[in-house]
């Protein structure tokens, strides 16, 4: 155990340990309310086990391999003692694991037991990325005196919400975790996991999509099915969103959150409420994806979360710090967005020419987009951490996607805030998808993407205005490079390719492709918005 501390202490370039002398307590037994008993693990100094501030990580992925040895141990070995509890249903816990529908129950029973126990102090902090930064949210609001901070990694209070939106489903990530968790627990899991990954990615290209968990996993999954057949606003998703709980959330806060992070915009939104509630908070935001393995939260929690429980103030800061990429450097604000960035509209132009000004008459720009044969999704917001700033020359030279650039920029750029663009559109369907990306273009000519984002339309064979929200973002145009934006209609499998029929998701099997029109003429302005640095 002691190799693995210093390999995960060298990774993660922290600190040195007080002590790599641990016990660990295993399989306590957690009462719920309704008599169900989760399992829990106990990891502690072995000559101070007692009366540290407590780390409480609840997790529906086990108690070992990264939880333990990347996430606990690392605070066990620096002041805490940490308790990883399994989620209801999974890894000997009892019950059956429903996603995301049973923490707040169980998270608030855990908080009673916990704070009985005789070695447990006075002092605990929440703490967790993903899914356990999720069910910090979730009992946020009612909170017992010894919880003193939260720190919640990569995650929203609303989870899953953002990626089921009825106006552009992002497939990839829940199905991909849905066939995860669906198999986590079955013998040599993680060694079949990159087999298993494959075997998921093909599956995406099944017809009918209600058959996919089949061809993934080789059994009727019902999260995958519910994901399939109910949008965010379902009743099925009744009780998942905890977002109205976090403007009562009384102890400290501490968000950390990627630029290429699945789960952003609706951090960012956690965030803003809890600035606009007048609560303690502070957010950091670095060039990361969903799966990226940092220092970050260990050094958070040792330095955010153990002051807390001291009853002290954490090292002084801004409550906002971003990494401007571009910049490559680290900066401090007062806010999200940060104020002094004013919104400048970039016009799309005919020839492919992005501008301040709006442009003259001139003929639409024309492709076609064949969802048996979709634009791919090329780097961006998903959850593999090297394949998020990619270079976008391949698929750029595509004939179903456009393209508009700005000409050389002869000083620097600075965009920091939230994205959005208008594109007035027409199908020659009555379903169909936009995507807009942002990119930078560097003196070599390689096109890198930024930030994107897609909405999908009903009643896209009449032309009108989309409104695509693009992901938030700190970046920086050097002098020299070219501002880019890509307009195409799909970005698969990240988000689900638009069939063309108007069919149920689970249910469609045709195919149709669609003649796209964009139009960029004084009557239809179509733009992206960026908040520029006044």
């Amino acid at each position: 155990m002691n190799l693995i501390s210093h390999v995960i202490q060298r990774k993660l370039k922290l600190r040195p340990p007080h002590t790599r002398d641990l016990v660990v307590q295993r399989d306590l037994r957690v009462p719920m309310r309704d008599g169900v008993e989760l399992l829990a693990d106990r990891m502690a100094p072995r000559t101070q086990s007692e009366n540290l501030p407590v780390a409480l990580l609840r997790s529906p992925y086990g108690r070992s391999g990264l939880i333990a040895h990347g996430m606990a141990r690392p605070l066990a070995e620096r002041g805490y003692q940490v308790v990883v509890q399994s989620t209801r249903g999974g890894f000997g816990s009892g019950g059956t694991f429903d996603p995301m529908r049973q923490e707040r129950e169980d998270g608030l029973a855990t908080l009673d037991w916990l704070v009985k126990q005789p070695w447990a102090g006075d002092a605990i902090v929440l703490f967790g990325m993903s899914y356990l930064g999720f069910v910090q949210w979730a009992v946020a609001d009612q909170l017992p005196p010894q919880v003193k901070a939260m720190i919640p990694v990569v995650t929203e209070s609303a989870l899953t919400l953002e990626f089921l939106r009825a106006d552009g489903m992002s497939l990839e990530t829940p199905f991909a975790w849905g066939a995860m968790v669906g198999t986590q627990q079955r013998p040599l899991a993680l060694l079949r996991s990159l087999w298993q990954a494959k075997k998921t990615a093909r599956a995406l290209w099944t017809l009918p999509l209600g058959q996919s968990d089949i061809a993934a996993i080789g059994e009727r999954s019902d999260y995958i099915q519910d994901i399939l057949a109910h949008d965010a606003s379902s009743s099925r998703w009744a009780g998942l969103d905890h977002s109205h709980r976090v403007a009562d959330t009384t102890v400290p806060v501490s968000s950390i959150g990627g630029w290429f992070d699945i789960f952003l915009p609706g951090q960012l939104r956690d965030f803003r409420i809890l600035q606009d509630a007048g609560r303690p908070a502070r957010l950091t935001v670095g060039p990361w994806a969903h799966t990226e393995f940092t220092s970050a939260p260990v050094e958070e929690a040792l330095d955010f979360g153990l002051a807390h429980c001291r009853g002290e103030q954490p090292p002084a800061r801004p409550p906002v710090r971003l990494y401007v990429m571009g910049e490559e450097a680290w900066r401090d604000f007062e806010s999200w967005p940060p104020s002094g960035y004013e919104p400048k509209r970039f016009h799309l132009h005919a020839s492919g020419l992005l501008a301040g000004e709006p442009a003259a008459e001139s003929e639409p720009d024309r492709y076609r987009y064949d969802p048996a044969d979709p634009t791919p999704a090329v780097g961006g917001v998903r959850m593999v951490k090297d394949n998020s700033r990619v270079d976008n020359t391949a698929l750029e030279a595509r004939a179903d996607v456009l393209t508009y650039t700005t000409p050389v920029l002869d000083a620097d750029v600075e965009v920091i805030g939230e994205v959005s663009a208008e594109i007035w559109f027409q199908s020659s369907l009555a379903h169909a998808d936009v995507f807009v990306r942002l990119c930078d273009v560097d003196p070599a000519g390689r096109s890198w993407n930024i930030c994107d984002g897609l909405v999908s339309l009903t009643e896209a064979d009449q032309l009108s205005r989309a409104t695509v929200r693009l992901w938030p973002t700190a970046y920086r145009f050097k002098r020299g490079h070219r501002i880019r934006v890509q307009v195409s209609s799909g970005a698969f499998p990240r988000y689900a390719r638009n069939s063309g029929t108007g069919q149920p998701r689970a249910t469609a099997t045709t195919l149709l492709a669609a003649d796209q029109t964009v139009h960029h003429d004084p009557a239809h302005p179509s733009a992206i918005t960026l908040p520029v640095r006044a």
